[in-house]
């Protein structure tokens, strides 16, 4: 499954990976694996729910804005090339349109090439919602400093920054960055930089209680758990590899509903979004019951942001249809009713651990 990069420069490296990223999860089916986990957890139907349907509230509030429902847009992409430009554009299009955050993709891009910047100027696209801005956790060790972290922020105008962790992507990937040695520390020095909230992000293989616990040591606030069972990463980067070491961890570790259960001991404590398989507003529901604040989706918003803002406003307003349903057969009015709500999953499809 190998795909070596051509060019010989950092920047070109960097833009063609993204384009290989892309590629990848549009021509390998299997790079989904429809593993998170909700297919296990069955929810308690309301025949009589007592509610009129056209006045469900899904409403929500983050980072000072006035959210239309809990759907989050994930990072997806960035960099010098026009198609990865259009696709954002079409994102923070969308975002707006719709009410609903959106996260980049990694900024490194643009710290290595100026003319990626472009793609992550796009308040003017998104004046009303929050962005998030993207850098990886590992970078603190690889020369990047606060001020190139806040030059990213800058750039986007951002209202928080994806700090994301991706230890087995990094080690697949052929010039990957493997020192992830000393960096609670550089964690906790960078949240008390910015003035912007650090959300710290896994990009597929979800959190350790371990890993929440030292993240809220470090002054942390929000979590992205991302779990296992949607696009795998490391198998994105088996494609571009020369062994088939991506392959063998295609499915390492937590499930996103595994890695919710695991939050539940913290909530009191964080904030946590769900991400990592969600495919439907129906697992929105699920993973909100769990204790997420927000649901973040990014493969089934691809193909869609590559074509038109339009396909993707449609699939957004086809997510927030299927999450009101849900909510509306739930029996519950508000997103209050919803969150945290284990009466909602039925005792013997509570998952392990509950």
């Amino acid at each position: 499954m190998s795909r070596t990069p051509t060019h010989s420069t950092e920047r070109e490296l960097i833009t063609q990976r993204k384009q290989d990223h892309i590629q990848a999860v549009q021509e390998d089916p299997k790079v989904e694996r429809q593993q998170s986990g909700f297919d296990q957890i069955q929810l308690m139907h309301r025949a009589l729910p007592e509610l009129d349907y056209d006045k469900i509230d899904t409403s929500c509030e983050w980072l000072g804005y006035s959210m239309s429902f809990p759907l989050l847009i994930s990072s997806m992409t960035g960099g010098g090339a026009t198609n990865l430009e259009k696709i954002n554009i079409h994102l923070a299009e969308a975002a707006e349109a719709t009410r609903i955050p959106m996260a980049v993709g990694s900024q490194r891009a643009m710290l290595e090439n100026p003319k990626a910047a472009k793609s992550f100027k796009l308040r003017q696209y998104a004046p009303n919602v929050p962005l998030i801005a993207n850098i990886g956790a590992v970078q603190l060790n690889y020369g990047v400093t606060h001020e190139l972290i806040q030059k990213a922020v800058d750039t986007l105008q951002a209202d928080a920054l994806y700090l994301h962790l991706n230890p087995l992507q990094e080690i697949i990937q052929p010039e990957g960055d493997r020192n992830f040695s000393q960096l609670f520390d550089k964690i906790a020095q960078l949240v008390k930089a910015l003035d912007v909230p650090v959300i710290l992000k896994e990009v597929g293989s979800g959190m350790s209680a371990q890993d929440i616990e030292r993240g809220i040591q470090a002054g942390v606030e929000w979590f992205d758990l991302a779990g296992r069972g949607g696009t795998s990463w490391s198998r994105i980067e088996a494609h571009r590899s020369e062994n088939d070491l991506g392959i063998l961890f295609q499915d390492w570790g937590l499930t996103t509903v595994q890695a919710l259960r695991i939050s539940q001991a913290y909530q009191s404590r964080a904030n946590f979004i769900a991400s990592g398989g969600i495919r439907n507003g129906i697992e929105m529901a699920k993973a909100v019951i769990m204790g997420a604040q927000f649901c973040g989706v990014a493969a089934p918003l691809l193909g869609p942001a590559s074509d038109s803002t339009q396909a993707t406003i449609d699939k957004i307003l086809q997510l927030k249809q299927e999450f009101t349903t849900a909510q509306f057969l739930l029996g519950q009015a508000n997103l209050q009713g919803l969150r945290r709500n284990q009466d909602l999953i039925l005792t013997d499809f509570l998952p392990a651990g509950n």
